[in-house]
């Protein structure tokens, strides 16, 4: 979205609120950007603010927004809405690498579907939803999908990048994002690993990620039986 280079894009600007403002927990791998909004209501007011000079892009995760989101529908109004959804046996294993101490509600899974659902029940429609594991065998059809969802034309030559440096906000989460700042455009999922074998050896040595997994299996099931057709 940024080498598009006709959009304002921000990087998970709501986790300041989650991590900073509310504090819910200490968020590893996190250098907190000096001066930037940790306030809810100042976050969205400088999206708002943004937007008025061209189109604003934002990735963020639903456990930030709800179910805050829900009692600011004027705001939720302006915004189209896209999920991108992971095997969670994948997904969990990836998070817990990078943070042993995960919660519950941080596997995410939960909270995106509420989010949908929510929309689904203000707006009448049924967002976009990708599977992260279709979006790397044809990134060319996800994104035109996306672009197409949100108003956006198509440019296929911005699924190449590194023509500029990592982008600011990644500085705070460097750690997070070193697999995708090492390629240069979305790769194709090569992982042949069996990914229940996978999860259930990391699983044994750490029970209350099956916990995880069992609660959250259900909402990937419904998101995933919305999700485009892709390939």
């Amino acid at each position: 979205m940024r080498e598009r280079g006709d959009c304002t894009c921000f990087h998970e600007p709501f986790m300041y609120d989650y991590y900073l403002g509310r504090a819910v927990r200490t968020m590893p791998h996190f250098e907190p950007q000096v001066g930037r909004p940790r306030i809810y209501a100042d976050i969205r007011d400088g999206l708002i603010e943004a937007a008025q000079l061209r189109p604003v892009f934002l990735k963020d995760m639903s456990y930030y927004v709800v179910p805050r989101l829900f009692d600011d529908e004027a705001f939720a109004s302006r915004i189209c809405c896209a999920f991108l959804i992971r095997d969670p046996r994948r997904s969990i294993v990836s998070y817990y690498k990078l943070d042993p101490d995960v919660t519950l509600e941080e596997i995410g899974l939960e909270a995106q579907w509420r989010h949908l659902e929510w929309l689904r029940s203000c707006q009448g429609r049924t967002p976009l939803v990708l599977e992260a594991e279709q979006v790397q065998t044809a990134p060319a059809k996800a994104m035109a999908l996306f672009w197409r969802e949100v108003g956006l034309r198509e440019m296929p030559w911005a699924l190449a990048w590194g023509r500029s440096p990592p982008p600011d906000g990644w500085s705070e989460v460097g750690p997070w994002h070193a697999s995708a700042m090492s390629s240069g455009g979305i790769r194709e999922n090569v992982d042949e690993s069996d990914a229940q074998q996978v999860f259930e050896s990391v699983a044994r040595l750490n029970p209350r990620l099956r916990r995880y997994l069992d609660h959250h299996w259900p909402y990937y099931e419904k998101l995933r039986d919305l999700a485009a057709r892709v390939s």
